[in-house]
């Protein structure tokens, strides 16, 4: 797997690099602002070189607001097949928001400091390169949250609400069945009623069905 690493600190940076070298990975540039992650991008598009993934923080120069993330999406936008593996402190709503409701697959947005296990990154960053979905839970929280009067999420049942968590997170049906100790034929019936009640039952698809709820919830 060929990755582009963009952080602007140098010591993440260089932990990052060594530690996806020793799992047999390729880091093909490891930069420390978002003018400079598009310019890599552009760079491998004229070049015909092969990215498999990107992993970007949101807050970089020269203003410390938004700028990984705006480039995320750009990425999103320009290069589709480049999955992209947000890795930050901070869930910036609005950005990504418009991130994780773009129709394309291979996106992932974690939180550094619920990143516990070296495994639980790596898995992330294979998995978005390999065109599916990795959501930290607190991210998708932040994201769900809406006033009372407005939530659309007020006509679920509370299991329902867990299974559409399970989803939002990325898990198969199988794995939500695992993970919540009930059959995969219940699963797929809770499913069923999210979306009719959401009015997605349009949705299909493991990535799409939720980027469908994100793009529901936060139009």
């Amino acid at each position: 797997m060929r990755v582009v690493l963009a952080d602007d600190s140098i010591l993440l940076r260089e932990g990052l690099v060594r530690l996806l070298a020793e799992e047999g990975h390729e880091v093909a540039a490891a930069v420390g602002d978002a003018d400079r992650l598009i310019a890599v991008l552009e760079w491998a598009e004229r070049t015909e070189e092969k990215l498999d993934a990107v992993v970007v923080d949101v807050r970089m120069p020269p203003t410390h607001t938004d700028e990984g993330l705006r480039a995320a999406v750009q990425i999103r936008e320009r290069w589709p097949g480049v999955g992209v593996l947000v890795l930050s402190q901070y869930v910036e709503r609005r950005y990504a928001t418009e991130l994780l409701t773009d129709d394309s697959e291979g996106v992932g947005y974690l939180l550094k400091d619920r990143v516990v296990e070296v495994d639980e990154f790596l898995d992330a960053l294979e998995r978005v390169a390999a065109g599916q979905a990795a959501f930290d839970p607190e991210v998708v929280r932040q994201l769900l949250v809406r006033t009372k009067r407005k939530d659309p999420l007020g006509t679920l049942t509370e299991r329902e609400r867990e299974v559409l968590g399970q989803m939002a997170e990325g898990h198969t049906n199988a794995a939500i069945a695992v993970r919540l100790h009930i059959s995969q034929s219940a699963v797929e019936k809770h499913i069923n009623a999210i979306f009719e009640k959401l009015g997605l039952t349009g949705a299909t698809g493991y990535s799409r069905r939720v980027l469908a709820v994100l793009r529901y919830l936060g139009a």
